[in-house]
């Protein structure tokens, strides 16, 4: 598996059809719905088996000394093989190298085991995606 940001235009669409396909589709959101106004500024990261995208995430830097994880899926059928943990780890390490003190995400609650088992610890309940999908701050600290 290679961790790295997407290169070619069919990269950086395979990289965005994850995000949507797993973090938007299901809940009948339309195509374009997976990006914001701050994708040019983040940091992206995918994940490739076999020349597939398989997984993404991204970084986001909030102040001089916070960073922000969003956007992390990974497709399924290659769930809890460690892709996503490969993803985390690799975004930590920039923004640990960065300088950045904190990392924060709001996780769903379906994630939040898998976010407490990285080290990541609740702070509270943040906003409600969708109206349904509650999502929870947490946060870890450089230790």
């Amino acid at each position: 598996m290679e961790i790295r940001c997407p290169q070619t235009p069919q990269e950086w669409e395979a990289y965005y059809q994850v995000r949507y396909r797993e973090l938007r589709q299901p809940w009948n959101q339309v195509p374009g719905s997976e990006k914001d106004h701050l994708e040019h500024l983040a940091v992206h990261r995918a994940a490739y088996l076999d020349g597939y995208t398989v997984g993404v995430g991204r970084l986001d830097s909030v102040d001089e000394t916070t960073a922000q994880i969003r956007f992390m899926a990974v497709s399924k059928g290659f769930q809890g093989k460690g892709i996503g943990r490969a993803i985390m780890h690799h975004l930590e390490e920039l923004a640990w190298k960065n300088g950045n003190k904190t990392i924060i995400l709001h996780a769903r609650e379906i994630a939040l085991d898998f976010y407490a088992k990285e080290g990541y610890e609740y702070v509270q309940k943040s906003h409600l995606l969708f109206g349904e999908i509650q999502h929870f701050l947490m946060q870890k600290k450089k230790g």
